[in-house]
């Protein structure tokens, strides 16, 4: 096949789809909204960025050293991130017309056997835009139809615009295929529901052999707009007061400012380890060292960091969503909490690091349910069987 992804080049969500077809045989080409470095293996690269996407470039590119500088200081990356969510939402849709008469250009040139779209805002916009002959399927993300389609009159215009114009729709849970029809997906045309990501690596995201028995959380899902972090940060006390020997690993939130300012502020340099951007083998590995996991959001499809997490054997803690439901039974497979106030999430935190009995159980069906429904190599060969189902229908 001949696949042309519109996507986030740095994303791993993105790069899990990309690699599956690239070791396959088939002839893959990105065009990346975000500055990234490409697989040389790739048959062709383009950064087109969208939605001021250019203001973040990757800080290896050539070139780009100055105006990382500039923008490390500007106001792009001190203001708040719900402030740079809205700004987006608000004045990003007026970008996409002149982005995609260039991407236009690019199908047209490469003339693929299908454009694979990876979220709404604004890869699919983009590409619905460009009205191209192609097949169009349209990957889903968990917070497109819940954050940002309601956000402003554009986003709703161009959210409808953009489902109107799909070929197929990829959804991580079946919330969004719902959610899709009511914006405005024909209910003739083809969907169907895997993992985001791709599923999981499972030769990589191993259980260790026995239970956890140390109180270790890990909080992986980073500073977005639609992560709690703050309810999260102020539940922590509550847990240390009757778990004084806790510790919570929170990956990608180093040198976050505001972070740092809840830690100092609530007194908790010693229960909290605030890291960088990791690996996907150091995520392994904090989630095999970790009893609990814990994913504090209001917005959500099915997250790919909690699939990982119940695959090495972690006790999911989180947001209690619809989506999130198709996954995870209170009480038998862990535990969903309310995110409006600290109180319910530190319960929650408590009962999964001290109760041995929903541990086993929530160990023994996660990795059941993971191998089962998300198992990389078995959702992939479905993701294949999908293409050639659309590419054929075209």
């Amino acid at each position: 096949m001949r696949l042309l992804f519109v996507a986030d080049g740095r994303s791993p969500i993105a790069l899990n789809w990309i690699e599956y077809f690239l070791s396959s045989g088939d002839e893959v080409h990105l065009v990346s909204t975000f500055d990234s470095i490409p697989d040389p293996r790739l048959a062709s690269y383009t950064f087109l960025p969208a939605a001021f996407s250019g203001l973040k470039q990757h800080k290896s590119s050539p070139g780009n050293r100055a105006a990382n500088l500039v923008l490390s200081k500007g106001i792009w990356s001190d203001a708040a991130v719900g402030l740079r969510t809205a700004l987006r939402q608000r004045l990003g849709p007026l970008t996409l017309p002149a982005a995609a008469r260039r991407l236009r250009a690019h199908i047209d040139a490469i003339s693929p056997d299908l454009v694979h779209a990876m979220r709404i805002p604004y890869e699919g916009m983009l590409a619905a835009l460009a009205r191209a002959t192609p097949p169009l399927l349209l990957s889903v993300w968990g917070n497109d139809f819940t954050l940002h389609a309601p956000s402003t009159r554009l986003m709703r215009h161009y959210t409808h615009l953009t489902l109107s114009r799909a070929a197929a729709l990829h959804a991580d849970c079946r919330r969004d295929v719902r959610l899709a029809r009511e914006w405005g997906f024909p209910a003739e045309r083809l969907a169907f529901v895997l993992p985001g990501a791709g599923g999981v690596q499972t030769e990589l995201f191993t259980p260790p052999e026995e239970i956890i028995q140390a109180p270790l959380a890990v909080q992986p899902r980073g500073v977005r707009a639609y992560v709690q972090n703050r309810i999260f940060f102020q539940a922590i006390p509550l847990v240390l007061q009757s778990c004084p020997q806790a510790l919570f690993i929170c990956p990608n939130m180093a040198d976050e400012p505001q972070i740092l300012a809840w830690v100092r502020e609530l007194g908790l340099q010693r229960a909290v380890e605030l890291l960088p951007r990791q690996t996907r083998a150091q995520m392994a590995d904090l989630f095999r060292r970790a009893r609990v996991v814990i994913s504090p959001t209001t917005h959500d499809g099915t997250p790919n960091t909690l699939l990982e997490a119940m695959a090495c054997g972690c006790v999911p803690v989180a947001g209690d969503l619809e989506s999130v439901r198709e996954w995870i039974t209170p009480g038998e497979n862990g535990l969903l909490t309310a995110l409006n106030e600290p109180e319910p999430l530190a319960q929650a935190i408590l009962q999964a690091l001290q109760d041995d009995d929903l541990c086993a159980r929530a160990r023994e069906i996660n990795l059941r349910l993971v191998a089962q429904r998300a198992a990389y190599e078995r959702v992939m060969a479905q993701a294949r069987q999908f293409y050639q189902q659309i590419i054929a229908s075209g």
